[in-house]
């Protein structure tokens, strides 16, 4: 493809030789240059691709993308055309998309934001469109699904060249639309930067991802958020949320609403009723506004009726009938949140991703107004994290379940027995029976031979991660394969 037609759309300068070229390849990793191709000099937390301009251009790198005021023309290696932009990771966003023919304007993109409620809400919205006979792509926290292929995420939002490369592979393999998790860091990254999204979503706004490594503040979290909708066509809110004006803050789409107790939104759930039957656990509710139909949804809980306005509220653009929506609601279910596991018609066992204090607390909370006999959790806490999570999860795990069994999640480079204690002293404030069992599976097994009829067991902090990272290293480990054992050993 040629440069000049590459850069067509990013504002940028030529230091040095020409751009009227043909380019082989887009490339952001020195060790995947080849001849031909364009680097993109990104600045990283461990490495910075500036470092690497002699070696990439040594390499036959035909093209070479920097960050304004790193390089200086009459310094420039020799044998490769360098252009300037104001921030590469813009740029590689703007490149990536016009390599790949520019895929986003070719079918609708929805993006979903949020502190809570991206998974869960990309999956109702596939699952409406779907069995609406839309072929739907999806990129999120778990995976990227392109075509008939589920590859494995490593980040909820992939880096730009990836996203463009996958919508490009979606339309190729025939899928005519495509919803995805846009996460805050992606968005401050401009990882999502050039995509016209059709809709945005957002879902709802609380402190997280505050630190060295992620915002600095709370302000810049949701400054960082608040960027979607500045380009999308069409932004579906949350009207309940408190702090949806900081997300609406220089907002240039149009507007719509969905709620539970905000008068005022476009769509409302109404008479909500929380039901279970046995080995489920589910609500019901009637959809009231821009639209008016009965929904039950196989998933509990007061923020599944959120998702699935915010669903509802998305895929009425796509003019379907209602009884597809109820239908794919009503049997939507997403790998890893709040997600159940038979092992007995006696109680209930669920696997879900709450890793944190705040999402603990609210699937907790979720859990006890279904009224079990008891509440047992089972957790632990990642090594080298923040310890203030393992006091604050052990806190709230003592304060709402009725029996804890801590145990080791992805310990890293720490000691599973140090955090184990961590967690401990948090649950000590509290008035909660716990024990202690550093071994996941041996954990899980006395869960299942401890249940009691009409408990509610839940097994919290892995979700759809099949994984455990121990020095370094990951090994296999779902605990949904760890639960077959135990029933196959039948050693409860």
């Amino acid at each position: 493809m040629n440069l000049q037609s590459i850069l067509e759309r990013l504002d940028c300068e030529v230091l040095k030789g020409s751009i009227d070229r043909d380019i082989s390849g887009v490339v952001y990793d020195s060790r995947r240059v080849t001849e031909g191709s364009l680097f993109i000099c990104i600045s990283g937390a461990n490495f910075d691709g500036h470092d690497y301009i002699e070696e990439v251009i040594g390499k036959g790198a035909a093209a070479v993308l920097v960050e304004k005021g790193r390089l200086q023309a009459d310094s420039a290696p020799e044998g490769a055309a360098i252009i300037e932009t104001a921030d590469t990771r813009k740029g590689l966003a703007c490149v990536s998309a016009a390599w790949f023919g520019y895929p986003a304007e070719e079918i609708p993109v929805i993006g979903i934001t949020g502190t809570k409620g991206k998974t869960t809400t990309t999956y109702m919205i596939r699952s409406i469109l779907e069995h609406a006979g839309f072929r739907v792509g999806l990129i999120g926290t778990i995976e990227a699904i392109v075509g008939d292929e589920h590859r494995k995420a490593l980040n909820t939002t992939p880096e730009s060249y990836e996203i463009q490369k996958d919508l490009r592979e979606m339309i190729e393999a025939g899928q005519n639309c495509a919803v995805m998790e846009v996460s805050s860091q992606a968005l401050m990254l401009h990882r999502t930067a050039g995509i016209p999204f059709e809709i945005g979503v957002f879902t709802n706004l609380s402190p997280d991802h505050i630190g060295a490594n992620e915002h600095s503040s709370f302000e810049e979290y949701a400054a960082c958020k608040s960027l979607l909708f500045r380009q999308c066509k069409l932004g579906i809110i949350n009207a309940d949320d408190p702090h949806k004006d900081l997300i609406l803050s220089g907002h240039t789409c149009r507007l719509e609403s969905f709620g539970i107790n905000e008068d005022t939104a476009s769509l409302r759930a109404v008479n909500i009723e929380y039901v279970q039957s046995p080995g489920s656990l589910g609500m019901r509710f009637d959809v009231s506004g821009t639209a008016n139909f009965p929904v039950e949804l196989g998933l509990p809980g007061l923020f599944s009726v959120y998702n699935a306005l915010a669903a509802i509220a998305v895929c009425e653009h796509f003019k379907m009938q209602t009884e597809v929506i109820q239908s794919a609601l009503k049997s939507a279910t997403v790998k890893g949140r709040i997600e159940p596991i038979k092992v007995s018609d006696d109680f209930m066992l669920l696997i879900d991703y709450a890793h944190n204090a705040m999402a603990l607390e609210s699937l907790l909370q979720t859990l006890k107004a279904y009224n079990p006999k008891r509440i047992v959790c089972v957790f632990g806490c990642g090594g080298n994290r923040a310890k203030s999570r393992r006091f604050e999860m052990g806190e709230v795990s003592g304060r709402l379940a009725d029996f804890t069994i801590i145990t080791s999640d992805n310990p890293r480079f720490e000691e599973p027995e140090a955090i184990i204690r961590d967690i401990v002293s948090g649950i000590e404030k509290t008035s909660g029976s716990y024990t202690t069992i550093a071994d996941r599976e041996e954990a899980i097994a006395y869960a299942i031979h401890h249940g009691q009829p009409g408990d509610i067991i839940v097994l919290a902090g892995k979700g759809h991660e099949d994984y455990q990272e121990i020095c370094g290293k990951k090994y296999p480990m779902d605990e949904r394969v760890l639960i077959r054992n135990i029933l196959e050993r039948n050693d409860f």
